[in-house]
C-alpha cells in the first residue's frame, strides 16, 4: 500500500504539491476560526436550581425546599451526583450528568422533574434553573464608578443594571452577569404603629392595598359603528406620589374620609436594609460586573466583541460615570500563555532549522524538510476543526513536544534521496531520477511507518483515562498522534515529490564528499567503535 502512495505522489508530483499548498492556506484559514481558550473544555454538564425561600431559616431551607428537590434528581437519566447549599431563605441544589450527555437535554430532564416536586414546595417558593455557564466561565470583570458627586450609589446600580447589563446581555456568547456592590434601587414604606393604631388598619390592610395598587387592568371594549377601542384601567405606580396616595380598604364614613399610606406611612426610594455585599473600584465605591461565558465560546472572540460594546455604551452614559473593564480579563491570561506556546514553537522550529542546515549544509534539502512542519501542524488544526476542538495550551503543548519529531520522518527520506541521487549522478549508466527517488524512498519506508506507530502506541494508554484527567490530557494526545501521523503522510507524498522537482540538478550533486559536520562527526565515530568492538 504504501509503496503505491509513493508511486502515486511521484507520478502526479505537481498535483500533490497542488494540494499540499491549498491545504496549508485552508489551515491558517482554520486556525483564524478556532475557538482559543486557556484550557480544554473542563464543564461537565451541570443543571443548577436556584430556590428563594424568603424568611425560612437554613433548617428549615434544607428540610422543606432543598431535600425535595434532591430526591426527585436522585436517579435521574444521566445523573450522576446532586450537590446542594442552603443558606437563610436560600437553597441552590447542583445536578451533574455523565460527560457525555448534552446540556440541553439535561436541563429538559431536570425540567421534567422540577415539575413533579413543585405541588411539595411551599407555596411562596420559587424554583428556577441557573443560566448555562461553563466551570471557567467568569472571562470579565468590569467596574463601573462615579466622578460626579450628585451620582448616588443608588443611581449607579441603576445604571449598571439597566443600561449596561442589559445590553452586554445581547452579545452572543454572554451566559450570565452577575452585579455587585452600589445600592439596588427600592421603595420603602416605613409604616408607623401608632398611626395604625389610631386609624383602626392593620398590616395585613396596608400590605394588600399596595399589591393591589401596582397594576393595570382591563375594561372590555368599546364598540362603535367600524372602529373597536380597547378601554384600561392604568394603575401603575410611576411616582412615589402615586405610592403616597394608595387607598387602603377600610369602612368609609361622611366624618372619615378614605385613609391613603400617606396617612400611616413615610414612603421614600432607598437601598435594601440589610445589604450583603459591596463593591470597590480602585479604592472607590462601585459597581462590579462578573460576566460568564456559555460553554463552547471563544474567550479572547468574546472579550473584543464585550469591549467594543462598552465603548459604544460610555457614550450613552451620564457625565463622570466610568467604566473600567481592566478588573479582570481572562483573555490576558489566555493569551500570555498562548504567546509561551508559541514562542515554544517557534524557537524549536529555528533550531531544528540551524540544526538540519549544520548536517546539511543545504537551503534545498532544509526547506524540504521542514515543509513538514506546517503541513503537519495544519492538518492538525482541521481536525481539531472537524471534532469540535479548541486551541488551548494543552493542545498546543502536544505540538510543541512533537516539533522535533515533525521532521524526523522527512529529514530520513531527505537524506537518503540526496544520497541516491549523489550515488547515481556518479554512475556511468544514470537511472532515472523518479525511479532513484521511488526506490530511496521505499528503502526507509519501514523505518518511517514503524517509529511513527511504536511512538503512536505510546500514547494510546491516555486516550484510556476518563474524567476531568482524561478532559485535559486526551486534547494533547490528539496534538500529538495527528501531527506525527501527518508528518509519516508529508514524508510519504509531499517529500518525494518536492526532492524530485529540487534535487537533481543540485550543485552539490557533483561532490562526493559529506558536509564538514557530519565527516567529523563519522571520524569520532570510527574512532568510538575501533576502540569499543575489540573489548
Amino acid at each position: 500500500m504504501f509503496d503505491a502512495i509513493i508511486r502515486f505522489a511521484l507520478n502526479y508530483r505537481l498535483l500533490v504539491i497542488t494540494i499540499a499548498a491549498l491545504m496549508l492556506a485552508y489551515g491558517f484559514q482554520v486556525v483564524r476560526t478556532l475557538p482559543v481558550d486557556v484550557f480544554p473544555d473542563l464543564n461537565r454538564p451541570t443543571v443548577t436550581i436556584i430556590s428563594e425561600a424568603e424568611g425560612l431559616a437554613p433548617e428549615e431551607v434544607e428540610t422543606l425546599v432543598t431535600f425535595p428537590i434532591e430526591a426527585s434528581m436522585n436517579g435521574a437519566s444521566g445523573v450522576v451526583r446532586v450537590r446542594s447549599s442552603s443558606s437563610i431563605g436560600f437553597s441552590i441544589v447542583y445536578v451533574e450528568f455523565d460527560w457525555d450527555m448534552e446540556i440541553y437535554l439535561a436541563r429538559q430532564i431536570v425540567a421534567e422533574k422540577l415539575n413533579q416536586v413543585g405541588d411539595s414546595l411551599p407555596d411562596d417558593v420559587k424554583s428556577i434553573m441557573g443560566p448555562v455557564s461553563s466551570i471557567m466561565g467568569e472571562v470579565m470583570f468590569i467596574g463601573i464608578t462615579s466622578e460626579n458627586p450628585d451620582i448616588t450609589p443608588l443611581d449607579l446600580r441603576t445604571i449598571a443594571d439597566w443600561d449596561v447589563k442589559q445590553r452586554l446581555l445581547g452579545i452572543s456568547g454572554v451566559s450570565k452577569i452577575t452585579a455587585i456592590g452600589g445600592d439596588l434601587k427600592q421603595y420603602h414604606v416605613l409604616v408607623d404603629p401608632k398611626k395604625m393604631l389610631n386609624h383602626g388598619v392593620t398590616l395585613h390592610q396596608v400590605r394588600n392595598a399596595l399589591e393591589n395598587a401596582n397594576v393595570n387592568t382591563t375594561g372590555g371594549f368599546l364598540l362603535e359603528p367600524y372602529k373597536e377601542h380597547s378601554i384600561r384601567n392604568l394603575g401603575r405606580i410611576q411616582s412615589l406620589s402615586d405610592l403616597e396616595k394608595t387607598v387602603i380598604a377600610k369602612e368609609v364614613s361622611p366624618d372619615r374620609p378614605a385613609l391613603t399610606i400617606a396617612d400611616i406611612a413615610d414612603v421614600k426610594l432607598a437601598g435594601p436594609i440589610a445589604k450583603r455585599g459591596d463593591a470597590s473600584i480602585n479604592g472607590k465605591p462601585g459597581v462590579l460586573l462578573a460576566i460568564s461565558k456559555q460553554p463552547g465560546t471563544d474567550t479572547i472572540g468574546l472579550t473584543e466583541r464585550i469591549e467594543t460594546e462598552l465603548l459604544s455604551i460610555e457614550k450613552t452614559l451620564p457625565k463622570g460615570v466610568v467604566l473600567n473593564p481592566e478588573i479582570f480579563k481572562q483573555a490576558d491570561f489566555i493569551e500570555s500563555a498562548i504567546h509561551n506556546i508559541i514562542e515554544a514553537l517557534r524557537d524549536g522550529s529555528i533550531l531544528v532549522a540551524v540544526i538540519l542546515f549544520l548536517f546539511l549544509l543545504n537551503f534545498r534539502t532544509t526547506a524540504i524538510t521542514l515543509v513538514a512542519i506546517p503541513l503537519s501542524i495544519v492538518v492538525t488544526f482541521i481536525i481539531f476543526k472537524w471534532f469540535g476542538m479548541s486551541i488551548n495550551t494543552m493542545t498546543l503543548g502536544g505540538l510543541a513536544v512533537a516539533i522535533g519529531e515533525l521532521v524526523d520522518d522527512a529529514i530520513v527520506d531527505v537524506e537518503n534521496v540526496f544520497r541516491r541521487l549523489r550515488e547515481n549522478k556518479h554512475k556511468q549508466k544514470p537511472e532515472p531520477v523518479l525511479k532513484v527517488v521511488f526506490k530511496a524512498s521505499k528503502e526507509i519506508r519501514n523505518s518511517i511507518v514503524f517509529s511513527t506507530i511504536i511512538v503512536f502506541m505510546v500514547f494510546l494508554p491516555l486516550f484510556a483515562m476518563s474524567g476531568l484527567e482524561g478532559k485535559i490530557f486526551v486534547p494533547l494526545g490528539v496534538a500529538y498522534i495527528t501531527s506525527i501521523v501527518a508528518s509519516m503522510m508529508v514524508s510519504l507524498t509531499v517529500t518525494p515529490a518536492l526532492c524530485s522537482y529540487l534535487l537533481p540538478k543540485m550543485k552539490r550533486m557533483e561532490d562526493e564528499k559529506d558536509g564538514w559536520l557530519v565527516y567529523q562527526l563519522k571520524a569520532a565515530h570510527g574512532k568510538v567503535l575501533d576502540l569499543a568492538l575489540p573489548r
